[in-house]
């Protein structure tokens, strides 16, 4: 529950349209619903202008079912991450709104649209292979408001390729960038803008690349300044950082 709707629950109590006992009974999740096998926080979004996302491996279709559920009730955007196609089809029956997003492994429910933020936020993969991650960056950048731009398959084994998007990279307001392999394209991204790179190791390369772990160093030890690195494949991470950055430069704008 968002602190939009808390204020629309208040009003309706101010104005007698809405009885105390009735005002309790919506508020009386805050700050979480235990479900015995998950204990969602309803209070995230209040405290982090974000709902709390749902990690899909390790959870059962029914059990991701269930908390996609009791957020949606709630008034607040479900995010599934990483997750199946069978998953998607048990939530659908109960919420016909799901969207399922196949390149991301993800699933969203918008039921509140989030408000505009100023600025670009712009995703970029080294590989076609690395899309997948980036993907999942771009939709929960999306959720929270900020418009994304996608660059898909510019690594450094052919340059020319980013070189081609210099206009775009200078329009961002942060950047996103996943690669595997050698894990080399944020430290070149980061040497031609003026704004934040996250910085996104995947787990795509030949066997030496340790999934991801060899990329995860070489972002560590990047000789640009400004990259912010999170962990393999966290796709989500990477996005969410990035629309809080976003949101934080465009503060002003909105004020």
């Amino acid at each position: 529950m968002n602190l939009e709707r808390i204020r629309e629950i208040l009003e309706a109590v101010s104005q007698q349209s809405l009885s105390v006992e009735e005002a309790s009974e919506k508020l009386r999740h805050l700050p979480f619903e235990d479900l015995g096998f998950a204990k969602i926080d309803h209070h995230r979004a209040l405290r982090r202008g974000f709902p709390e996302v749902i990690y899909g491996p390790g959870k059962t279709p029914a059990q991701i079912t269930a908390i996609g559920t009791k957020l949606a009730e709630n008034d607040q955007n479900v995010l599934v991450t990483k997750t199946t196609e069978t998953a998607y089809a048990e939530l659908r029956q109960k919420l016909p709104d799901a969207r399922w997003h196949a390149q991301a492994g993800a699933i969203i429910v918008e039921r509140r649209p989030p408000d505009r933020v100023p600025g670009m936020v712009l995703i970029i993969s080294a590989g076609t292979s690395d899309i997948p991650i980036a993907e999942e960056a771009a939709l929960t950048t999306e959720l929270m408001g900020s418009t994304v731009d996608r660059v898909f398959d510019v690594g450094v084994a052919g340059l020319h390729r980013l070189a081609s998007h210099q206009e775009l990279l200078t329009k961002a307001s942060v950047v996103v960038v996943t690669a595997g392999m050698e894990g080399a394209l944020p430290s070149v991204v980061a040497g031609l803008v003026a704004v934040p790179v996250v910085a996104v190791p995947t787990s795509i390369g030949y066997g030496a690349s340790f999934g991801g772990l060899s990329a995860l160093l070489a972002m560590l030890n990047s000789c640009s300044s400004g990259v912010a690195i999170v962990n393999i494949d966290n796709g989500f991470g990477a996005g969410y950082l990035a629309g809080l950055i976003n949101a934080s430069d465009n503060s002003q704008a909105l004020a």
